[in-house]
């Protein structure tokens, strides 16, 4: 199973518009995907390990290592399709 991590802060605009298509990403991917989302303000030493830089910041791991990213806010059906592309 792949796992998408959503680095993302409070305070972030994209970020906000980003968290029900996250969520709604999370159910349509059940027992297939394993999503987590990482506020950049709290896990800083989590976020500084993958380098992130700007917000929303989206890293997909297999097998524990980095297979691919994308960076700020886009729509639902973009987000489905490099998911898919990574199953």
């Amino acid at each position: 199973m792949i796992q998408l991590i959503d680095f993302y802060a409070d305070w972030c605009g994209p970020c906000k518009v980003m968290e029900p298509i996250f969520k709604e990403l999370e159910k349509d991917y059940q027992g297939k995907v394993e999503f987590r989302r990482v506020d950049v303000d709290v896990e800083n030493a989590f976020s500084s390990q993958y380098g992130v830089m700007s917000i929303p910041t989206f890293v997909i791991l297999k097998d524990g290592k980095e297979a691919s990213r994308k960076i700020g806010a886009m729509p639902k059906e973009i987000i489905k399709n490099w998911i898919n592309s990574n199953l």
